[in-house]
């Protein structure tokens, strides 16, 4: 398959099919799944001094729910995905912030005390 073949056959892939489920619905209630979707892709050929040729290709998806759509007595609401891992590192990379923070104030406190001050 020529690299043209596959980047082509990837763009036909990624439609809003991929961001946006079909809808569900159960007791009344109807859901909308939404996801973040992100794609790249290359490839190259190249042909050396003997005249041999060579090409390759790589193509990739990524997808993650961020939320769903709920549909429920005619009123639409937006319900996001928590991503508790995110999360999780997003607090505490502010803690390690913070602590430094602290650290580094006492420091300058302790510096700008006169001599004989015991705070």
């Amino acid at each position: 398959m020529k690299v043209d073949e596959l980047l082509a056959k990837a763009k036909d892939g990624l439609e809003t099919k991929m961001v946006y489920s079909e809808p569900y619905e159960v007791d009344g209630v109807t859901v909308i799944v939404a996801s973040s979707v992100g794609t790249g892709g290359g490839g190259g050929d190249s042909r050396d001094e003997k005249g041999r040729s060579g090409e390759g290709a790589g193509f990739g998806l990524s997808a993650k729910p961020v939320g769903a759509y709920v549909i429920k007595d005619g009123k639409l609401r937006w319900e996001p995905a928590i991503d508790v891992n995110r999360l999780l590192a997003t607090l505490g990379a502010i803690a390690v912030a913070a602590l430094f923070a602290a650290t580094r104030l006492a420091k300058l406190k302790y510096r700008a005390a006169p001599p004989g001050d015991e705070r």
